[in-house]
């Protein structure tokens, strides 16, 4: 039976049934007891005593008897359970030192050896389990379920610990939700944590507003926060790495200091360790890649990419380059038929038309004899080099530099000043319309596209399409596209 040191002045009735040992017989307590309440009629009542005996069930209890009932709503069963309570109030102990040392804590509940042990003013607390919130003292709204859960919290609140070690190490973090055995075990001070899954979140001590669903999901994030990891193996083995979010079986899952990455599908940028910025969406997308600031839309896009940076891959099984950096990548479009508009692209990425209308202009001026400028203009022949056209076709067209020569503003530049490729759309325009006319003579002129992609070796963006004005005769040779161009050049 439970012996509390303040069960001495709990009250008891005066008339205390004698138990054999104190002299005397069952009958002879109740006929004393007869007596006392009537005398006078002892006898009658005896007889009333000795029939209830003979027609009353046999009365059954445990033994010892339950412990209950002591003061401030307060129960307390287990050798020293409640041992210190004074005026704490609502407090259930179940086991050897539940709640032993506290004091006036109220509404507190601890089933389990040591559970709850070291309490002494903390309030709203529920442990189950040996040693569940064993060392909290003043800590509060605090729920663990299982062996050791939250066993090394003292002052830390508002923390859910839900299977066998799980936040084991807690001693000040708060409002921290751990399920599953030993998720966020080695959580010290880290706040607003949430662990779902076998081993989830294991290693954190002080990281915060981190979220693993999943078997060994964020399993060696130390002091890493604001990630986010969904899937088994998710984010494995990110230490400090930060604001990323891992979707899908292996997600991230060799990231180790990468930050601000987003990895959604099985494997999705599972070989990434300190790549940055990089977005993968589907199965294996960017699967090796090691760089930054990439992107992978679609089953197997960019799964071949490596160590190179500022790529696009769109489409499923557009893998793109080991190695390649700064280089767009989408599936189909090379195949794909179209009329309409050509497709241009800005020196700030931008894709879109070109309009003619009226109402898209400002400052319209004639040109006057401008147009003279193009007949000044050397078109040559030449082959791309192989890491923009693998098939070294022969090409016809303008050089650059030359053109910015003649008219600075018929040629466009990178971010870095250098002169990239040339403004065809103007070249045409100032050709001016006689010489449209004077083109008609040798079948019209339009324009025909020069297949290219890649990167230049200054790694910079090359144009895509290089557009020169050839006859729809078809004639192949120089010297015909030459004599088309001193009659007219236009596109």
């Amino acid at each position: 039976m439970t012996t509390l040191h303040l069960r001495e002045s709990i009250g008891r009735s005066p008339l205390r049934r004698r138990s054999f040992n104190e002299g005397g017989s069952l009958i002879t307590y109740y006929y004393s007891l007869l007596t006392i309440l009537h005398p006078r009629r002892g006898f009658l009542l005896i007889l009333l005593a000795l029939a209830w005996f003979a027609i009353s069930p046999v009365a059954r209890s445990v033994s010892p008897a339950p412990d209950g009932g002591y003061p401030n709503f307060s129960t307390a069963e287990g050798t020293d359970a409640l041992f210190s309570l004074t005026t704490g109030t609502d407090n259930t102990a179940n086991g050897y030192e539940a709640l032993h040392h506290n004091t006036t804590g109220n509404y507190n509940t601890a089933t389990g050896v040591v559970a709850l042990y070291s309490n002494t003013t903390g309030v709203n607390n529920t442990a189950t389990g040996v040693s569940a919130l064993r060392y909290n003292t003043t800590g509060s709204s605090n729920t663990a379920n299982g062996v050791e859960a939250l066993t090394s919290n003292t002052t830390a609140s508002f923390n859910t610990a839900i299977g066998a070690n799980a936040l084991l190490s807690n001693t000040t973090g708060s409002k921290n939700t751990a399920d599953g055995y030993s998720t966020l075990y080695y959580n010290t001070t880290g706040n607003y944590n949430t662990a779902n899954g076998y081993y989830a979140l294991y290693s954190n001590t002080t990281g915060y507003y981190n979220t693993a669903n999943g078997y060994d999901a964020l399993y060696y994030s130390t002091t890493a926060s604001y990630n986010t990891a969904t899937g088994y193996y998710a984010l494995f083995r990110n230490t400090t790495g930060y604001y990323n979010t891992a979707t899908g079986g292996s997600a991230l899952g060799s990231n180790t200091t990468g930050h601000n990455n987003t990895a959604n599908g099985l494997q999705a940028l599972n070989s990434n360790t300190i790549g940055s910025g990089n977005t993968a969406e589907g199965y294996h997308a960017l699967f090796a890649n090691t760089g930054s600031n990439n992107t992978g839309l679609g089953y197997n896009a960019g799964s071949s990419l490596t160590t190179g940076s500022g790529n696009v891959c769109i489409g499923a099984g557009v893998g793109g380059v080991a190695g390649e950096s700064n280089t767009t990548r989408i599936g189909n479009v090379y195949s794909s038929a179209a009329s309409g508009r050509a497709v241009y692209v800005d020196s700030d990425n931008k894709i879109g038309t070109l309009v003619s209308s009226r109402r898209f202009k400002n400052e319209i001026k004639l040109m006057d004899k401008a147009s003279e400028t193009i007949l000044a203009l050397k078109p040559v022949t030449f082959r791309y080099k192989k890491e923009i056209e693998p098939n070294g076709a022969i090409m016809f067209g303008l050089i650059a530099e030359e053109v910015e020569k003649v008219d600075p503003d018929l040629v466009t530049r990178n971010d870095k000043g250098e002169v990239e490729t040339v403004r065809f759309k103007n070249c045409c325009g100032k050709a001016g319309s006689n010489h449209c006319a004077a083109a008609k003579g040798n079948g019209g002129c339009h324009c025909a596209s020069e297949r290219a992609g890649g990167a230049n070796p200054e790694g910079e963006r090359t144009a895509r399409s290089e557009q020169i004005c050839t006859a729809n005769s078809r004639q192949s040779s120089v010297k015909t596209r030459y004599e088309i161009r001193k009659k007219s050049l236009t596109c």
